[in-house]
């Protein structure tokens, strides 16, 4: 009778710790057929995909997402929370536009004896997303990445961001390049022998994009590369505004901009219902009543067609590298334009399975470097090393 006993109480122990084995096992299996895969990479000129084989060989490697944090939504909050904050130390700059409004550029010269003349250090311009600045964890890897190959940084802090003042009754958005312009017209000024390479995050990448679709050869760089952009933004606000994606992420963004103008006010009451503003609780709500009014756009409908990338893959003329994961919750799958990238030389779409917006966490506890950085320090090191000899067209 006590040997029956003792086998009950030893199975109602062990019950619970086969469970556990079996789910562990189970999950296990599914990351590894599921989930830790190749990217697909849509290129279709042979020198573009030559190069990138060769100097960015995270793109011939499977991309193992964060074992416990591979959902994209995860991925996109916990990056915000687990992402370290290394030091860099900038020297600011405040360039006037025509307008009277301020832009302020975060410089990281990172002086050494690599590059001896400063006008000749290769030159990275980085465009943080929505409501970034210079501070932006992602931005700081970038810099430390760029620094570890001897490079320079300028961060481009959209007008009202970074510590600049708001000073006239304008922002920014993601179909004017205006001020981007004046940043690189700036920059080839005051180093006219430093190659410069652009890199766009999020709204950042949209606004690159839309730079070097409409500058083409004549854009002032050398390469660029965009970082999970809105490839058809009414495509992206459908995906904002379901449910999950409504309340983790579309309120907290439209929260932000709206926090934003708040603090500048006394510029625009005087020029838009400011009270209608303020009541914004969704992207697409403030677009609406306040971004596509700034700029002149007679409906959110028009603003947005105009910030629409997918149908300008056509116009880049300069070598452009995309990283989108196909899990993006601000950008579907369906809607990155693999086809059209097929018929253009000077592009090459990165597409892992996952990786959310801005995230692609990868590692136990992802905290330093994860595979945009890699991706952003091979891309960037080649072009600078390699990039004018072989890419050059026959």
């Amino acid at each position: 009778m006590e040997s029956v006993e003792y086998i009950r109480d030893l199975l109602k122990e062990s019950v619970p710790v086969s469970v556990a084995i079996v789910i562990g096992a189970c999950y296990s299996l599914y990351y590894l057929l599921y989930i830790v895969k190749k990217p697909l990479v849509a290129c279709n000129d042979k020198k573009l995909q030559s190069f990138l084989n060769k100097y960015c060989p995270s793109l011939k490697e499977k991309y193992w997402p964060t074992f416990w944090c591979f959902e994209a939504r995860a991925q996109t909050v916990l990056r915000t929370i687990i992402k370290s904050f290394p030091k860099v130390k900038y020297e600011s700059e405040t360039l006037v536009t025509p307008d009277g409004g301020e832009i302020k550029l975060d410089w990281y010269q990172n002086n050494n004896d690599v590059y001896p003349e400063e006008a000749t250090r290769p030159t990275i311009v980085m465009l943080p997303g929505l409501t970034g600045r210079f501070n932006q964890s992602y931005i700081l890897h970038f810099v430390q990445e760029a620094a570890r190959l001897n490079y320079r940084s300028v961060v481009f802090n959209n007008r009202g961001n970074g510590g600049s003042q708001l000073l006239t009754a304008r922002t920014y958005c993601a179909a004017n390049t205006e001020d981007l312009e004046l940043v690189v017209s700036h920059l080839k000024q005051k180093y006219p022998g430093a190659p410069v390479i652009g890199v766009g995050v999020s709204l950042g990448g949209m606004i690159l994009f839309n730079y070097l679709a409409k500058t083409g050869e004549n854009c002032g760089l050398v390469a660029g590369m965009c970082i999970s952009v809105a490839w058809n933004v009414f495509e992206s606000v459908l995906e904002l505004e379901k449910p999950v994606n409504k309340f983790l992420l579309n309120r907290t963004l439209a929260k932000n901009l709206v926090d934003n103008v708040k603090k500048n006010i006394d510029l625009f009451e005087n020029h838009f219902d400011m009270e209608h503003v303020l009541k914004s609780r969704t992207i697409r709500e403030f677009d609406e009543r306040f971004t596509c009014r700034v700029f002149g756009y007679p409906s959110w409908q028009e603003y947005y067609k105009d910030a629409c990338l997918h149908d300008k893959v056509h116009a880049l003329e300069i070598p452009v590298l995309c990283l989108s994961a196909a899990d993006d919750p601000f950008s579907p799958m369906h809607a990155i334009p693999i086809e059209d990238a097929m018929c253009n030389d000077n592009i090459a779409i990165v597409v892992p399975s996952h990786g959310g917006h801005i995230g692609f966490l990868e590692g136990l506890f992802p905290r330093q470097q994860g595979y945009m950085d890699r991706l952003f320090s091979e891309f960037v090191n080649g072009i600078f090393t390699y990039g004018t000899t072989a890419l050059k067209k026959d």
